[in-house]
């Protein structure tokens, strides 16, 4: 018969069912360590050593360890560490999150060892980490929240993070499931507004929000340091503005804004936007701190080529710039020193990551000719083929490209760049674009010290493919003696370089 009153009988079972399941999972250890001496070595460790050791493990497994010896159990109410994860319980049962009597059970699970850990534990010692992963379902959702509310008004809470999914993965999620979700989170966030006042970290998915319920989150959650949204919007091509006195980091992952507007982020230090579906993905407004900036998108047809020189206007002082183009086309315009260096000043450290493998990399050096200060410059090209779409028809229908090389000119022979001391590049082969580009940097970094060059990266999934998928064996040099042959080629033409600081790291 279901309780009316809810929550208290949820919170009971939960308590049980994770109490009853931390018991059956360590019968085992416990066995092991009677029939040897595991378990008596490890109650002879000091106390610090022992919660240090603990609190690198998810919480489920410290406990189960704690329970190993009488001596060890004190250390629960000790920890200051949490790691409550529903995805870690199925790797105990070895059971997937595939059926929702399971999640229902798990999620319960999670909901029960939040509250009687934070309720047991030693209120004079802070906690330092306390990070929460479960499903978005109201009686697990209140409990959770008011069981980490509790902590908070008791204990002093330094870092706090939830990460919230849904039931209903993000892929398969349609217009109404994104709508449902956001209206769930919204009618229970009100009722835990003293957990989330106290949160520092917050991961929203598979929600599309109202107009106003973004900013009213971010007003609520007044401690908040970092934001991640993946899959969540405030509708197709809405405008997303963001203020907040605290916010550090922000990630957005695959939502359908048409903008997001930077307005005022006075402590905004890192911003990592994947997959934007229309114009420029950012606008900036007052961000002082922004150093570090990450832009990840795959590029078809349709997709607009972004202009540094437009996109950084505003902050002209990020020093680290991180690109990711998904195996396909290239959506940066290479553009003259000129107009670039007034916002690449200060750039520090550049990472261009999943170029096509058939493309030409000489386009890369607009980026040095345009950032002086510019010290390490890192290069992936990869076609990642298990993650892109191959197949001929779709692609022509989802509008992605034929490779093409960047169209590029060097603005200047006598171009020479005095602190670029380190060039990586992954996926590496030994011919001439290869070969010519990395002679090209030696040639104008006069103060390098470190060449290094692997091979293509390996993904065990794309040996599954079709066979009508062909892939060109990799051409990466093996023996010492093919290696010390391309050194030589690469430099030959150089009178100062040393072949010394080509490194071949696979």
């Amino acid at each position: 018969m279901k309780n009316k009153k809810g929550t208290s009988r949820g919170r009971n079972v939960s308590a049980f069912n994770a109490s009853s399941f931390v018991h059956k999972a360590t019968a085992r250890r416990e066995g092991e360590a009677a029939s040897g001496a595991r378990g008596d070595r490890l109650s002879k460790l000091p106390d610090d050593i022992l919660l240090n050791i603990l609190e690198r493990v998810d919480t489920l497994e410290a406990l189960r360890t704690c329970i190993l010896s009488k001596q060890m159990l004190k250390l629960c109410t000790m920890l200051s560490r949490f790691d409550i994860n529903v995805g870690s319980l199925s790797l105990y049962r070895k059971a997937r999150l595939d059926t929702t009597p399971r999640l229902v059970w798990y999620n319960n699970a999670v909901a029960g060892v939040t509250e009687n850990v934070l309720s047991a534990r030693n209120v004079e010692i802070p906690i330092r980490e306390l990070w929460v992963k479960f499903f978005l379902r109201r009686d697990e959702f209140l409990s959770i929240s008011k069981a980490v509310a509790r902590a908070m008004a008791t204990q002093k809470v330094d870092d706090a993070e939830f990460v919230l999914l849904t039931e209903t993965a993000c892929l398969n999620c349609t217009h109404a499931d994104l709508l449902c979700h956001a209206k769930k989170f919204n009618s229970w966030f009100g009722d835990c507004a003293a957990a989330f006042a106290g949160l520092t970290r917050l991961w929203l998915r598979n929600m599309r929000f109202g107009e106003l319920d973004i900013p009213n989150i971010l007003s609520t959650c007044k401690r908040l340091e970092s934001l991640r949204l993946s899959y969540c919007d405030a509708g197709v091509c809405s405008v997303l503005q963001l203020e907040h006195a605290q916010l550090v980091e922000l990630h957005i992952d695959l939502g359908k804004f048409e903008a997001v507007q930077l307005n005022c982020l006075p402590k905004l230090q890192r911003v990592n936007y994947t997959c934007w579906t229309y114009q420029d993905p950012l606008t900036f407004g007052s961000v002082p701190q922004l150093s570090k900036l990450s832009l990840v998108n795959i590029g078809i047809s349709s997709t607009k080529n972004l202009q540094l020189s437009e996109l950084l206007a505003e902050v002209p002082w990020i020093k680290d710039l991180r690109l990711d183009f998904k195996s396909e086309k290239i959506w940066v315009l290479p553009e003259c020193p000129k107009l670039l260096a007034p916002v690449l000043g200060e750039l520090q450290i550049v990472n261009l990551d999943n170029l096509p493998e058939a493309c030409d990399i000489a386009w890369t050096m607009f980026i040095l000719e345009a950032a002086p200060s510019l010290k390490e410059l890192r290069i992936m090209l990869w076609d990642h083929l298990c993650k892109m779409v191959t197949n001929k028809d779709r692609r022509m229908k989802n509008g992605y490209c034929e490779k093409a090389n960047v169209e590029w000119q060097p603005s200047a022979a006598d171009f020479k760049h005095k602190n670029l001391v380190k060039l990586t590049i992954y996926g590496f082969q030994p011919d001439e674009n290869f070969v010519r580009y990395v002679r090209r940097v030696m040639e104008v970094a006069v103060n390098m010290e470190e060449i290094s060059l692997y091979d293509r990266e390996v993904c065990e999934c794309c040996g599954d493919l079709e066979r009508s998928i062909q892939v060109c064996p990799s051409r990466y040099p093996r023996t010492s003696e093919e290696k010390d042959m391309l050194r030589e080629e690469i430099t030959k033409e150089l009178r100062i370089s040393s072949p010394s600081v080509i490194h071949f790291r696979s």
